[in-house]
Parts: structure tokens; C-alpha cells; sequence
């Protein structure tokens, strides 16, 4: 029996989601959100500016699914953009981030979306496997680039 539910996040789904990213940046060997970065991410969850899927067992947070609305010029309707799913290690291998997974395939559909994408690390096998049982394709031919802090600020001069 699957004790676990996956729903929509509510504000008081918050600082538990914090934590949730804070262990997501230890697994992937990155700094986390430090507290003005944490209530960033609060401020933004009520301002609408993401959505946010949780994975709920025996009343503790054990997951998330971070997702905002892009656009695809060339097919001309919007794409469902997951940028975080995490399952804390001890929560895995319950079928969780397939639950994840399935929902959000579900919510793109229901939005009309013509695509669901997200990048995967390179070093993150199990991941890379995982999702291509999922039936996902994982593009080589598309790199992520990205600007931030002070090149952001000198392109935006």
C-alpha cells in the first residue's frame, strides 16, 4: 500500500520545500539557497511565478516538483518546464518521482502543453535511465547555456 500523496503545494508546504532543496543542492554537490535566496523562493510560490507539486507520507514532506510555463514558437503552444524533482533518498524507490512524473505529464496535457521538458545532469545515470523508461528522449544535441551574477549584469548594460 502506497502511503504517499502527491498534490498541489500550499504556503504552509514552504520551509519544508526549502529543506527539500537545500538537500537536493547537498546530492548534487551544489551550494543551496542561502536565507535570503529561501525566502526568495516563498515570496515567489505566493506571487504565483512557479508551480509546485508535493509528495506528502505520514504528514512529512518527502518530495517535490518544481514547474513554470515556457513557450514553443515552433509549435506554437506552451511546454510544461520541470525544473527541480526531488525525493529525498530515503523516500526512493517507491514509485514516488514516477507519481511525479505522471502528474505532471497529466497537467501539461490538460494545459495544452506540446512539450514536457527538464535537463538532467550528465553524471546522473540513474536519473538519465529512469527517464527514458518514461519514454523521454535525452537530447545530446542541446546544450543548456546560461548567464548569471555579474556577466548578467554586464550583458543587461
Amino acid at each position: 500500500m502506497n502511503d504517499t500523496i502527491i498534490r498541489a503545494a500550499e504556503p504552509r508546504d514552504l520551509p519544508s520545500v526549502v529543506g527539500l532543496v537545500r538537500a537536493l543542492a547537498e546530492f548534487e554537490k551544489l551550494d543551496g539557497p542561502d536565507d535570503a535566496a529561501a525566502r526568495r523562493l516563498v515570496d515567489d510560490f505566493g506571487a504565483g511565478r512557479y508551480s509546485l507539486l508535493v509528495a506528502e507520507r505520514g504528514g512529512e514532506l518527502v518530495g517535490y516538483a518544481l514547474y513554470f510555463f515556457t513557450y514553443s514558437t515552433f509549435l506554437a503552444r506552451p511546454s510544461l518546464y520541470l525544473e527541480d524533482l526531488f525525493v529525498h533518498p530515503t523516500a526512493r524507490s517507491a514509485g514516488i518521482g514516477e507519481r511525479f512524473m505522471r502528474a505532471l505529464a497529466a497537467e501539461a496535457v490538460r494545459r495544452g502543453c506540446g512539450r514536457f521538458e527538464w535537463t538532467v545532469l550528465d553524471w546522473n545515470v540513474d536519473a538519465q535511465k529512469f527517464y527514458r523508461r518514461l519514454g523521454a528522449e535525452v537530447l545530446a544535441t542541446w546544450w543548456t547555456c546560461r548567464v548569471t551574477g555579474e556577466q548578467l549584469l554586464a550583458l543587461a548594460k
